[in-house]
């Protein structure tokens, strides 16, 4: 049997092989422009279920490192506001220290007054506008106290506290949730019924301070001693607890980014193209493209049409 050869035929396998080479050298250069080997998933078909899996791994861990870096912020925030006032009550104590060596208490009231602020302002510390040591009364302060005579004025220590019981928990990846809230009450009633003692000896029968230490007034600042390296104590033991919970936070920070790292690894993997090898490709297919083309061109000048005339 004899195939007939025929003009039409031949452009027709012509132009075939020239769109051919045409879909092969786009592919090829968008493989190029793009370091891809493709755009979406049906050309990673064998490995669609894998990369998808892959991606939402990929966009959960990306959900925890959005909020740790978030909680890291509010861990700070706390730090900064525990420190405070663990600073006021050992300013308190070096205070009276100061006092007693000296023997006069001139300006003492007025200073521990001071002291007594800075250690409210500390348990009424915000983070984006909420107050982080109310538990779940973010928009209420915590802390209601204004000054020495409020805490001798009646109301018992626990009515200048109005944060609930509430404490935050945060889950910081798949395995791992930690307690990041404190309470101003945990941290203050101690310290408030220090400051309490202190006005209301201020107020009593050996008071007022000022000027040269009574031997009653000396007792009593020596006794306070003991009192107020304890707040300071406890206080601090809080400051500690939420240095663990950053550390621990770093640390998952850490292996997240790590986790990361080897997803992005893994879907280069299979998404990433090979350069050399898609620049090897785009050249075939130009030249692919370049010799049908020709052969195109060829046809043309060899038409039956161009014999004829």
């Amino acid at each position: 049997m004899v195939t007939r050869v025929t003009t039409p035929g031949n452009y027709s396998a012509v132009l075939a092989n020239l769109l051919t080479a045409q879909k092969n050298q786009m592919e090829a250069g968008d493989k190029v422009a793009t370091q891809k080997n493709g755009q979406n998933l049906k050309d990673y078909a064998k490995s669609s279920e894998l990369l998808t899996a892959m991606r939402s791994v990929q966009t959960r861990l990306s959900v925890y490192e959005d909020q740790n870096k978030l909680l890291t912020d509010k861990l700070d925030t706390q730090n900064t506001a525990i420190t405070r006032v663990a600073d006021a009550a050992q300013a308190v104590r070096q205070l009276f220290a100061e006092a007693l060596a000296s023997g006069r208490a001139d300006t003492l009231v007025e200073d521990v007054q001071a002291q007594l602020r800075n250690a409210v302002e500390g348990m009424n510390a915000r983070y984006g506008g909420k107050y982080v040591f109310a538990g779940g009364q973010v928009d209420t302060r915590p802390v209601t106290a204004t000054s020495l005579a409020d805490l001798t004025a009646g109301p018992p220590i626990a009515s200048f506290f109005q944060n609930d019981q509430f404490k935050v928990t945060a889950k910081l990846d798949e395995a791992t949730t930690v307690t990041t809230g404190l309470l101003a009450d945990d941290m203050g009633t101690d310290l408030l019924a220090a400051f309490q003692t202190f006005q209301a000896f201020n107020e009593g029968a050996s008071g007022p301070f000022g000027g040269q230490l009574t031997a009653a007034q000396q007792t009593f600042l020596e006794n306070q001693l003991s009192t107020w390296d304890g707040v300071r104590a406890d206080v601090t033991q809080m400051a500690a607890y939420n240095g663990v919970n950053q550390k621990r936070l770093e640390t998952i920070a850490d292996d997240l980014k790590t986790r990361q790292n080897s997803l992005a690894g893994m879907l280069g993997d299979i998404t990433d193209a090979d350069m050399a090898e898609a620049a090897a490709q785009l050249q075939q297919a130009q030249l692919s493209v370049q010799s049908a083309a020709y052969v195109f061109q060829s046809l043309q000048e060899s038409s039956l049409i161009n014999l004829l005339r």
